[in-house]
């Protein structure tokens, strides 16, 4: 079976980089259904989320340092091979334990969302990299809202067990899509190569990668402060039904999608970090806006989900640009740069989430939500003008 030796079609990336949003939420209208097959309590199922995720944080962590050790393309493989098998672990599950431990191995899809970001930054350069990394953001976006529907239909049709069967399927597909379009992308390291600047540490210690990332990281944890509030606002102050709840609670992800769209075409014009800085300003202007609107007496909810929609549009704007710095701080790392940067978002967002569940679950403020996301959404202002300040200044601690 002859493997691929050149770099993979833009079509493989979209692929792989989707396949970590649907295999979160794909399986979430059948997680009553699995609790009531497999006995237990929905409490123990709800693992299936939260576990998933706390898992998908360490998966992220570990799998970009390998890539960058011995290349994308094993590291990719052996993750599609470790979630197909996971899979079917789950699909024919007949205890609650057993499932469970299946689900978690499923976290290894995460890998093909973070090793195409560095596959990028492998094959392009400049403007290009962050345009194309919102276009992958497109897709990012567009999973999560197919991703229920067809878990949906398809447990209906022939129950929960046939979404984990699909798994296995899209698995086996992609593993042999990577193996036949998916040359490795790792350049080798040549004599000329400073291995001192090929090590974690070298990354770990550069104060502008840690500004991209934590711009990153502040951007996406408005996403899921508004994920977290927005259905105890839509029900206790405007009173919208559980029928149009998701039209709203979706507003987000739309405007997110048109700021890729927006980044796709603006940074080849105006530059990487021109466009992320505007995203910042975006977001945290339509979040001020309506707090305005607020304070003025406009309590509406087509006001009001109109504003959430300049922070999606504002992160479509900022994190493929944030990305693509994150990972041009030491391109041989991109791996560990994406990695890193994926975990640190990912713990950060849960960590908002809870906050604003705690914070909103007595007092269900519309002002409060969005006080709270103009906070996050601020701080991640603040980390992009950092990292645009010492990126024109140069300023590599590691080097120095």
């Amino acid at each position: 079976m002859q493997k691929a030796s050149s770099p993979p079609a833009l079509t493989t990336l979209y692929l792989l980089a989707a396949m970590s949003p649907l295999t979160l939420n794909m399986i979430v209208p059948s997680l009553a259904n699995i609790a009531e097959d497999l006995q237990t309590d929905y409490a123990v199922i709800s693992l299936a989320l939260g576990g998933f995720l706390a898992v998908t944080a360490f998966v992220e962590l570990g799998a970009g340092p390998l890539s960058d050790r011995i290349g994308r393309r094993p590291v990719l493989l052996a993750a599609l091979a470790v979630f197909t098998l996971a899979s079917l672990g789950c699909a024919v599950a007949q205890t609650a334990e057993t499932f469970l431990a299946f689900r978690m191995l499923q976290a290894g899809a995460v890998t093909g969302y973070v090793l195409s970001m560095a596959i990028v930054r492998d094959t392009r350069d400049g403007a290009e990299v962050a345009g194309l990394l919102g276009r992958i953001g497109m897709a990012m976006a567009l999973a999560p809202m197919v991703g229920p529907m067809l878990g949906s239909f398809l447990d209906v049709a022939f129950g929960w067990r046939a979404v984990f069967l699909l798994y296995v399927a899209a698995g086996a597909a992609l593993f042999c899509l990577t193996w036949f379009d998916l040359g490795e992308t790792l350049r080798p390291a040549s004599r000329k190569d400073d291995p001192k600047a090929q090590r974690l540490a070298t990354l770990l210690r550069e104060p502008v990668f840690w500004c991209y990332a934590l711009c990153t990281a502040c951007s996406i944890a408005a996403f899921y402060v508004f994920l977290a509030g927005a259905p105890l606002i839509a029900t206790a102050t405007f009173g919208i039904s559980t029928a149009t709840l998701g039209v709203f609670v979706g507003s987000i992800t739309a405007g997110f999608m048109l700021g890729s769209f927006l980044t796709v075409r603006l940074v080849r014009r105006y530059g990487q970090n021109p466009v992320m800085l505007a995203g910042r300003v975006v977001a945290c202007a339509g979040l001020l806006a309506g707090l305005a609107l607020l304070a003025s007496g406009a309590v509406a909810p087509l006001l009001y989900f109109g504003c959430t929609i300049f922070v999606g549009m504002g992160n479509g704007l900022t994190t493929p640009n944030s990305n693509a710095g994150a990972m041009s701080v030491r391109p041989r790392l991109a791996g560990s740069a994406a990695g890193i940067s994926g975990a640190l978002t990912l713990l950060g967002g849960a960590a908002m989430a809870t906050v604003t569940g705690v914070l909103l679950s007595d007092n269900p403020s519309p002002e409060g939500l969005l006080a709270l996301m103009l906070m996050v959404s601020f701080a991640a202002l603040l980390a992009a003008a950092a990292a645009i300040r010492l990126d024109r200044k140069g300023v590599r601690r590691a080097t120095a």
